[in-house]
């Protein structure tokens, strides 16, 4: 599927991989080259199983790094998806320790998103 990204500066996207999805505030698109700057919010892991749903895992990032990455790769969030997110997110003050753990969190999802894409360079991700 060929995805059109016509993203505006302060949109919320996501980047999805497996049970994960990276929600992040666009800052600055790059047509010319179909790159997106981005500052990352939150990380949902989602958990499915065969009991009751779990609720998601979030973990804040509005402190790590920001990401410069493929546009096309990224989808626009729906605003009643990521409100709960990022309300739950803001509602507390990361501490030094959740913070290496966050960033942590990030750089894994990043390299996962990175050998997913570099495994299969002509596919989209969400193809099926």
């Amino acid at each position: 599927m060929d995805f059109n990204c016509d993203f505006q500066p302060r949109q919320i996207v996501y980047l999805e991989n497996d049970n994960q999805r990276l929600y992040a505030e666009v800052i600055q698109v790059v047509e010319s080259r179909q790159m997106c700057w981005v500052r990352p919010l939150v990380l949902v892991s989602y958990f499915y199983d065969f009991t009751p749903e779990p609720p998601p895992v979030v973990i804040d990032l509005r402190s790590a790094a920001d990401l410069f990455w493929q546009s096309t790769l990224f989808r626009p969030a729906l605003d009643t998806e990521v409100i709960p997110f990022l309300v739950k997110s803001l509602t507390t003050e990361p501490t030094t320790e959740s913070h290496a753990a966050a960033v942590a969190q990030l750089n894994q999802f990043v390299r996962r998103v990175w050998q997913t894409t570099q495994d299969y360079p002509s596919a989209e991700l969400d193809s099926g």
